[in-house]
């Protein structure tokens, strides 16, 4: 990535039916979680690499914001976002729901290195524009995930003013807004592509990870 990462905030069970499909409660505020600046990555066609043997790898599509400016008590997320990409929030949902029982934090489970693959930047157009277009995930071709912002639970705004409240927000800090329905497994030799509109912004290969066989 060309630009500076500082925090990396992501925003858990962001849109209603994903919290459906994986049986979890609709939250009633925004729900904050980190993962280590070392977990980002460019999303440049080349091949990355996930852990081999820990269960499954599964894909979250996510819009990305760029904070551009540092914050101040009042500012729209319009002001504040400079540019935006694509993400994948690749977690390690075995290790995930094990860490859930025993009301561990997630870090191992999300926080793993090559973990947020982003696509290039794109000037963020709006909160309103961006909802115009919705944004996409294919592996090997084939459609498996599609999210617009308009069906968040929290808007762009409720999130940029809750994580500036809570925990600071800063030139470099990045936000990964959460993912729609439609997560699932990646594997060794997947190609994913991340699409917005009819573009593809970026996409990379699984170098190495769980095997599909």
């Amino acid at each position: 990535m060309n630009k500076m990462v500082a925090n990396v905030y992501c925003v858990g069970r962001n849109y209603r039916q994903h919290a459906k499909e994986l049986g979890n409660d609709v939250p009633t505020e925004p729900m904050i979680f980190l993962k280590p600046s070392h977990a980002v990555l460019a999303m440049d066609g080349k091949g990355i690499k996930l852990p081999e043997e820990r269960g499954e790898v599964h894909y979250e599509t996510e819009l990305v914001l760029r904070i551009g400016r540092p914050y101040q008590p009042g500012m729209s997320v319009d002001e504040l976002v400079d540019v935006i990409a694509f993400g994948i929030d690749f977690t390690l949902r075995d290790v995930q729901n094990e860490l859930k029982k025993k009301g561990h934090p997630w870090t191992a489970a999300k926080g793993f290195l090559g973990s947020a693959p982003m696509t290039p930047y794109i000037a963020f157009p709006g909160e309103a524009e961006v909802a115009k277009e919705d944004f996409l995930l294919r592996i090997n071709g084939e459609m498996v995930q599609r999210g617009n912002v308009s069906n968040m639970i929290f808007s762009l705004q409720t999130i940029v003013e809750y994580i500036a409240e809570h925990y600071g927000l800063g030139e470099g800090d990045l936000i990964f807004t959460g993912t729609p329905e439609g997560v699932g497994p990646v594997y060794a030799g997947d190609k994913l592509e991340l699409i917005y509109g009819s573009q593809v912004l970026g996409s990379c290969i699984i170098e190495s990870g769980p095997s599909r066989v």
